[in-house]
């Protein structure tokens, strides 16, 4: 049995343990493809942490909302349906987490990924990391819940990491490709 399944988080394990959110931080989530993986992760930032989210659509933060009042959690959820403006600027976080586990991420156009990513770049504090959370399903799963496919520059541009270093943030890495789980994170020098 894989050292991950026996984490507390259940089938979350992964995510949790990869974001490494901490009690206090303030954590802001990119994006809604798996709400209850995002609850799940944000729940470890605790009653002193604040969690702030950004989706695309009125249905995404339906769905967003839905999954943090089921783990007893209070994030704002702001819904920017392009990525021109960038909410929550004010105050800097210390974790973004980019769900792209259904496939927005890499199926959006260049500089839409771009200007998303700049402004997560934007919104976190010096020292702070963003963290690119991809899925891959095995077929019959993928052929239950279809993620839309990626743009064709996307891989070819480094996919996750590759968009991480294009909107500044350095150093990048891969931490772990496992279970069909990717996850790539960059911290903002």
């Amino acid at each position: 049995m894989p050292l991950f399944r026996r984490l507390p988080g259940g089938r979350y394990a992964l995510p949790i343990a990869m974001a490494a959110v901490r009690m206090g931080e303030r954590v802001l989530i990119m994006g809604c493809g798996d709400p209850k993986m995002l609850a799940a992760v944000a729940t470890r930032a605790g009653l002193t942490g604040m969690i702030a989210a950004v989706v695309t659509s009125e249905s995404d933060k339906d769905r967003l909302s839905a999954a943090a009042a089921g783990a007893g959690l209070l994030v704002e959820v702001a819904v920017a349906p392009g990525w021109s403006g960038f909410p929550h600027c004010d105050q800097p976080f210390d974790v973004a987490v980019i769900d792209g586990t259904r496939g927005w991420f890499g199926a959006m156009p260049p500089a839409d990924r771009l200007a998303c990513l700049s402004g997560v770049f934007g919104a976190l504090r010096h020292g702070g990391r963003a963290l690119v959370i991809e899925r891959r399903l095995s077929a019959p799963k993928a052929w239950l819940r279809p993620a839309r496919p990626s743009a064709p520059d996307y891989v070819s541009a480094g996919g996750a990491a590759g968009g991480l270093e294009a909107a500044g943030f350095r150093p990048v890495r891969v931490l772990a490709e496992q279970g069909g789980w990717r996850f790539v994170e960059g911290l903002r020098g």
